[in-house]
């Protein structure tokens, strides 16, 4: 049988009309979309503008609808209420985005992490911290283990935060081992005031043990010790401290005098302390020097003792509280004069011993380890206002 030729020449315009009617009707369809589109963004925006944050979520909700590929506009929403502190706001929106089920999964977990970033902001951390751990093992699982990691320290739970600071050390992240010494001793403290001084020895040797060059477990430690009456551990502790954090000498410089003096190595401590103060003078390692009785070569004496040092230090550093502390022990030709001489120096010099955070400049009279106004550890010079 032959092939009829005929057939294939009516067939030709046959398919070309068909084919031209179909990409009409593409096209048209095509037109239709995106004249819907711009329709819903535009209505969104306009409630937005507006004040009306329902009705414009709704409407960008409608536009994600009708093109997925508008996720992002989600996600530019959703943190756009979050900085406003609209924060139910944005948990709609972030929620939304993870009821969809044709969501990339990298879309879902950057869904996941603002959702958790909403509940911080807006305090409910039980539902942050839910939120994070569903992070684990996603391109936000270090993100997402700082903030539980802020969470944990918030609310004081300091064994929850050493195993996030200990997953994190095993990341690409810093070093933790400060900070999980930090939070050894945290444990530690609360078992010294419950009078569970066994625990808390346990624990502080870990500490030690986990950041031997960090100061505050030695110290604590130490300090323990020698309430125990273990002078000798602790001038140990102390005596290895001095080598690990030459530069933390000032905060416990008292008590290394009072532990060598209790154990029996005053004149190493006196060396210590001196070569220390010759190469960076300070009047902490002032009062520690005057306290194991270390005399200038030139002094005229015990009694004047911490004279001499005052007035070396004032050779050496233009310090008010060392002119107001080397005055107190001296008398001026008019003694009328002498207690208001003495009362408007010690006001000008009262500021001067505070310490300050070098991360956001609050100021304290006594030491902290973690700033009590950002919560940075470790921001505290051992230095004082005067001296920085």
């Amino acid at each position: 049988m032959e092939f009829d030729f005929s057939w294939l020449l009516l067939g030709l315009p046959v398919a070309f009309a068909l084919g031209w009617l179909a990409s009409r009707l593409d096209l048209r369809q095509l037109r239709i979309e995106n004249r819907n589109a711009p329709r819903a963004y535009f209505k969104g925006l306009n409630f937005l503008l507006n004040e009306q944050q329902d009705q414009a979520i709704d409407a960008f909700i409608e536009a994600v609808q009708n093109d997925p590929d508008t996720s992002e506009l989600h996600f530019a929403l959703g943190n756009l209420f979050r900085r406003r502190g609209e924060y139910d706001r944005a948990v709609r929106v972030h929620e939304h985005l993870l009821s969809r089920a044709d969501l990339s999964q990298a879309d879902r977990d950057r869904a996941q992490h603002a959702l958790a970033l909403d509940f911080l902001k807006a305090g409910l951390l039980d539902r942050a911290e839910d939120a994070l751990r569903r992070l684990e093992g996603t391109a936000f699982e270090n993100q997402a283990r700082l903030a539980l990691l802020a969470i944990y320290e918030r609310s004081r739970d300091w064994r929850q935060a050493a195993e996030i600071a200990r997953r994190l050390d095993g990341s690409d992240q810093a070093s933790f081992g400060g900070r999980r010494a930090h939070y050894l001793c945290e444990e530690a403290a609360g078992h010294v005031s419950g009078g569970r001084d066994a625990q808390a020895r346990e624990l502080l040797e870990q500490a030690v043990a986990t950041a031997p060059a960090a100061p505050r477990a030695r110290i604590e430690l130490a300090t323990l010790l020698m309430r125990q009456g273990q002078a000798e551990d602790a001038w140990q502790h102390l005596r290895a401290l001095v080598d690990a954090s030459p530069i933390s000498l000032p905060l416990f410089a008292r008590s290394l005098v009072e532990a060598a003096q209790a154990s029996g190595h005053d004149a190493q401590a006196r060396e210590l302390l001196l070569a220390s103060y010759t190469q960076s003078p300070s009047l902490d390692l002032v009062e520690a020097l005057i306290l194991s009785g270390a005399a200038l070569p030139e002094s005229g004496g015990q009694a004047s003792v911490a004279t001499d040092w005052y007035a070396e230090h004032l050779r050496r550093e233009p310090s008010l509280v060392a002119a107001s502390r080397w005055l107190a022990r001296e008398r001026l030709e008019s003694e009328q004069l002498h207690p208001q001489v003495q009362r408007a120096l010690d006001h000008a010099a009262k500021p001067l011993m505070r310490y300050r955070c070098a991360a956001c400049g609050f100021e304290a009279q006594r030491h902290f380890w973690q700033c009590p106004g950002c919560q940075a550890w470790d921001s505290y010079p051992a230095r004082r206002v005067e001296e920085l």
